[in-house]
Order: structure tokens, then sequence, then C-alpha cells
């Protein structure tokens, strides 16, 4: 409960879709990587989720009034050393994973490697944690969105492109979007414990827009995409789930801030998964 596995695919979705968009480009792509790199960002997103549980906890972000699902760390069921420690290990593992990487795909893995797990540890941590601020977004859209797509995609192809960022920065905005929900929800309490995420800062008018432009953008981006990577119809394949998304926008602003909000949060997270599923079926087609 404390990793979270319905938030892993934000994690999933991005090594897909690179793999993907580099198996179009240069036309062979080593599957062992792929599996690799697919392990490291998953215990690197498994990491962050620990770290998160435990620093909420000791900040006292999660109080007997929180919405979201229950914390493992602040209703007893584990101590945060232990927490900590799973979070290390978890971490512990991607750096040994990554290392392989770094042979295979060389300086630009390392310096991602680290970025990531810094990242990670200080989302929760450090004296100004990124989740305490109203960057978590950004956070959210550069590491699971431009970061672990390029990534992906450099491991592969062994060079960068601009459809490769395009693909990332897409599934960077559906990924900001289950936090966009998560921050949402938690308005009031987030305030009352000195957490001021941009939910906080702008209200939750403004946040159901922003939700709503970031569910949407990426159906905005596949025309050009299509062109950039010389994809005919099938680059509009995402758009057989445009219904559910828009579906998602209005289920946000009806469902009462309460515990009906994380049947959104998981859904927003289904619609990352389901885009990149049918972008990467588009690719390979």
């Amino acid at each position: 409960m404390a990793a979270r596995p319905a938030t892993l695919f934000v994690a999933v979705v991005p090594v897909i879709v690179g793999t993907a968009l580099a198996w179009r480009d240069a036309g062979t792509v080593d599957w062992k990587v792929a599996a690799v790199a697919l392990a490291a960002a998953v215990f690197i997103q498994i990491g962050t989720n620990l770290f998160n549980d435990v620093g909420d906890y000791e900040r006292g972000a999660d109080g007997t009034d929180r919405l979201g699902p229950p914390r493992p760390t602040s209703l007893g069921w584990l101590s945060p050393a232990d927490v900590r420690r799973a979070a290390a290990t978890s971490f512990g593992l991607a750096m040994v994973l990554g290392a392989w990487l770094v042979a295979v795909g060389g300086w630009p893995i390392f310096a991602i490697g680290i970025a990531s797990v810094a990242a990670g540890i200080a989302y929760t941590g450090g004296p100004k944690p990124i989740a305490y601020s109203a960057t978590g977004e950004l956070f959210v859209f550069l590491f699971f969105g431009l970061v672990a797509t390029g990534g992906s995609y450099y491991l592969q192809a062994g060079t960068l492109s601009w459809p490769a960022v395009a693909a990332g920065a897409m599934l960077g905005a559906h990924a900001a979007a289950v936090l966009v929900v998560n921050n949402y929800r938690d308005l009031e309490s987030d305030r009352r414990a000195g957490k001021i995420t941009l939910a906080v800062r702008i209200g939750r008018p403004a946040s159901r827009v922003e939700f709503a432009a970031l569910v949407a953008a990426p159906f905005a981006m596949l025309p050009l995409f299509g062109r950039a990577v010389g994809l005919g119809w099938p680059v509009f394949l995402p758009l057989a789930i445009a219904p559910f998304a828009a579906w998602l926008i209005r289920e946000l602003a009806r469902t009462p801030i309460g515990i009906g909000l994380n049947g959104v949060l998981k859904r927003t997270a289904v619609l990352e998964l389901l885009f990149g599923l049918l972008l990467a079926a588009a690719l390979l087609a």
C-alpha cells in the first residue's frame, strides 16, 4: 500500500512509448535493455512513493482528516525506519540496474539516473521538499514525461529526437494530471500542514482548469506528433479514449470533495496507460 501500485503506470508508460518510438526510427529494439529500463523506472517510482509516505508522516501532512487512501506509516502499520529502509532498497535496486544501463548508454544515462534518484528523495525530503511547493506538477512532467521517455528512447537509438521530446511531453501532461487530482483533493489538509501546493495557491476552480488542460493537451498534440514522425492515420488511435478523457474532466468538477476523488485519481492514471499503449500501438503499426 505504501508503494502505491495504482500510480506505477506513470513509470511504466514512458518506457513503453520511448522504446516503441526508437523501434520505429531505428528498426530494432534491445529487449533486455528495455526490460531493465522498465524495472529501474518502477523501482525509482516505488522509492519515491515510500519516501513520500514516511516524509508526509514526519511533517504531519497525513492527519486524521486525510481524504486519500490509507497511509501505512501515519496509521502505524509500518514504522518510519522500516519504510525508509524499503525506500533506500528500492533506490538501491534502481541504481544497480542503472549501472548496467550506463554501460549501454554512457554518461547521459548516468546523469539521468542520478538526477531521478535525487529528485525522488527531494520530492518529500530535505529542507524544501518539492511536494510542499507549487512545483510538484513540473517535477512530474519533467521526470515522468520528458526524462523517462527521452531516456528510454536514447538507450535504444543512441541519440535524442524532437518526436521523443514531444512524446514525453504528452505523457508528462497526463502524469501531472494525476498529481493535480491528489492536490485538489487534499487542498484543505495540505494548507493546514503548510504544504503549499499549486492547488493551495490557485484554488480549486483554477485547478479544475489546469486538470482539463493537462488531460486535453496530449490529444491536441497528436497531429503535430504524427507529422514529425511521418505517421499517418494510426497516430489518431489514442482519440478512441477522448470520450473517457472528457468524462474525467467533467467527473472532477462534479465529484464532491471526499474519498470519491480517489477513484478519479486512479482513473486518470488509467487514462495515461491507455493513451500510452494506443500511442505505442500506432508507432508499431
